[in-house]
């Protein structure tokens, strides 16, 4: 077989305008943003990910404290219940503030 050669257009063998030029040149530098961008996507995105494990490793710190402040919140209570069953001074010591009296 014979190679075929295409036919040259016009539009082959003459010289870009200004406005192709600078067309190239602008989808060119976006191309080259486009890919700035998307390399920073991906460092935030191990960022992100390094934070989150970082993250993670306190989580059982987290369940230590949330199980100690859980158990301080049940003590005053506990506590405050007692002293009013046992009360805090005899019986016939206590005071009862009515109205009108200080």
């Amino acid at each position: 077989m014979a190679s075929q050669q295409r036919p040259t257009s016009v539009a082959d063998t003459r010289e870009k305008t200004y406005f192709e030029q600078q067309r190239e040149e602008l989808i060119g530098e976006i191309a080259a943003n486009f890919e700035h961008v998307l390399a920073n996507i991906n460092k935030l995105n191990r960022s992100l990910e390094a934070v989150i494990a970082v993250g993670n490793e306190f989580s059982s710190v987290e369940a230590l404290w949330s199980q100690f402040e859980n158990v301080m919140a049940k003590d005053p209570e506990e506590s405050g219940e007692k002293s009013e069953e046992q009360g805090d001074a005899p019986e016939g010591s206590r005071q009862v503030k009515t109205e009108g009296s200080e």
